[in-house]
């Protein structure tokens, strides 16, 4: 389940599968987790590593920790998550966001995005995204090229907006998103299980930052058959 290269701390990837199994309604509220070594042997970790993710659960008012009961499940309506703006679940909710990185170029920006930033230039990622280690979509992302002069693929972590706020100081604080249906792109791996051209669900998502610049633009091509897009109201 876990992943390697720039991934979160294996306690955080636990407490964030948990997050999202709240907000997917998969853990309801008042519900006992199994006991801490029997959690801990099903997901493959050490129990003190299943203790630091509960603690961060409980620091986040999800966890109710009663000595000589067990853990139970505090839910919210919108759980604080540092994946709190990726919208993507598996069919049957939740899942873990992962991954793999294709491509980082700094290239002149594609005439087909949306405008933003000041920058005739743009970071372009491209990325294979996996669902607890399923595949689920492919991404590319498209950062201004003002916030950096180069961006090296052992940078980037699982999280994005993460690596903005620590490494470039760039806050993602308001996205909107348009949904319609686009052809996958020739760049998509072997191991999406579509063919290039297919039209699939096509996520159109334009960022601002902190200062209310346009800072991002994205295309997330998802397979509809593994995940599903959620956007929850409060």
């Amino acid at each position: 389940m876990m992943s390697s290269s720039g991934s979160l701390p294996v306690y955080l990837q636990i407490s964030e599968l948990l997050i999202r199994d709240i907000a997917a309604g998969r853990l309801i509220d008042g519900e006992r987790l199994p006991p801490e070594r029997e959690m801990a042997a099903d997901l493959g970790i050490a129990v003190g590593t299943l203790r630091q993710a509960l603690k961060d659960l409980t620091e986040k008012g999800l966890l109710d920790r009663v000595q000589g009961s067990g853990n139970y499940i505090r839910a919210a309506s919108d759980p604080k998550s540092i994946y709190a703006m990726f919208r993507l679940e598996l069919v049957e909710g939740g899942g873990l966001p992962t991954a793999q990185v294709l491509a980082v170029e700094r290239v002149p920006k594609d005439p087909d995005l949306p405008q933003f930033g000041t920058s005739s230039e743009g970071h372009r990622i491209r990325r294979l995204r996996f669902l607890s280690g399923r595949v689920g979509a492919v991404e590319e992302i498209w950062l201004d090229g003002s916030y950096a002069s180069v961006i090296a693929r052992t940078d980037l972590v699982d999280s994005l907006y993460l690596f903005y706020r620590t490494r470039l100081n760039l806050w993602i604080v308001r996205a909107e998103d348009s949904i319609g249906q686009a052809p996958l792109p020739d760049w998509a791996p072997e191991q999406f299980p579509h063919a290039i051209g297919t039209p699939l669900p096509c996520i159109t998502r334009v960022s601002e930052a902190q200062d209310g610049a346009r800072a991002e633009v994205s295309r997330t091509w998802f397979d509809p058959d593994t995940v599903r897009y959620v956007a929850r109201l409060k």
